[in-house]
C-alpha cells in the first residue's frame, strides 16, 4: 500500500510516526529522515473496520462524482444562458434562440431530479463524520479510550450510515409526494 497511489487519509492510516519520537516543528530546522512503520489493522475479525473503510470510501468517491456533475451541469448552464442575449442580438434564427432557452430549462431539470448538489454535500458530510470516527478511534481517543472501543466504533458507524439513510429516505418521500400542478 506504501508504494501505491493512495488517498492522504489511506496514508495516515497506514502510516504513523514511531513511538517515542518527538514530532519535527517547523522552526526545528531540517530534520533527519526517519522510517515510518505501519500502522497494523485492527484485529482480522472486526468486520466494523472492514465496514467503517468499505462506507468510507464509498461516500468520498460519491461525494466527488456529484460534486463534478454538479459543476459540469451549472457551467454549461451558466455558459448557455449567457450566450442567450447575445444569439437574440445579432437576429439568430427563433428556433436557435429558443433551442438554447430550452437548454438552460433541461439542464436545470437534470439538476432538480437528480439531486447532484445535495448528495454532494449529504455524502461528504457522511464521508468527514466516518473520517472523523476513524480518526478518534485510531488515536483511541475520546468515546474510544475505554476498552469496549469496538463495540462503540460499531454503534457510531452505525448510526451515522443510519441517519444518513434516514435523511435519503426522507428527500425521496418529499421528492414523490410533491403536489402536482393542475392545468
Amino acid at each position: 500500500m506504501i508504494g501505491e497511489a493512495a488517498s492522504p487519509s489511506q496514508r495516515y492510516v497506514r502510516l504513523r510516526r514511531l513511538e517515542g519520537t518527538p514530532m519535527a516543528r517547523q522552526d526545528d530546522g531540517p530534520v533527519p529522515a526517519r522510517t515510518m512503520a505501519a500502522v497494523p489493522d485492527p484485529a482480522p475479525i472486526d468486520a466494523t473496520w472492514g465496514r467503517l473503510e468499505d462506507q468510507l470510501q464509498w461516500y468520498d468517491i460519491k461525494a466527488g462524482q456529484n460534486q463534478r456533475r454538479y459543476k459540469w451541469l451549472k457551467v454549461l448552464e451558466i455558459a448557455v444562458a449567457a450566450a442567450l442575449p447575445v444569439v437574440a442580438a445579432v437576429h439568430s434564427p427563433v428556433w436557435v434562440t429558443g433551442g438554447l432557452a430550452a437548454v438552460v430549462v433541461v439542464l436545470e431539470g437534470i439538476q432538480h431530479i437528480f439531486q447532484f448538489q445535495e448528495n454532494w454535500i449529504t455524502y461528504r458530510s457522511t464521508a468527514e463524520a466516518l473520517k472523523n470516527e476513524r480518526y478518534l478511534y485510531l488515536a483511541k481517543a475520546g468515546p474510544y479510550a475505554g476498552e469496549e472501543r469496538d463495540r462503540v466504533l460499531a454503534e457510531r458507524v452505525e448510526a451515522l450510515l443510519s441517519q444518513e439513510h434516514t435523511r435519503w429516505a426522507s428527500a425521496t418521500q418529499r421528492e414523490m409526494n410533491l403536489p402536482r400542478e393542475e392545468p
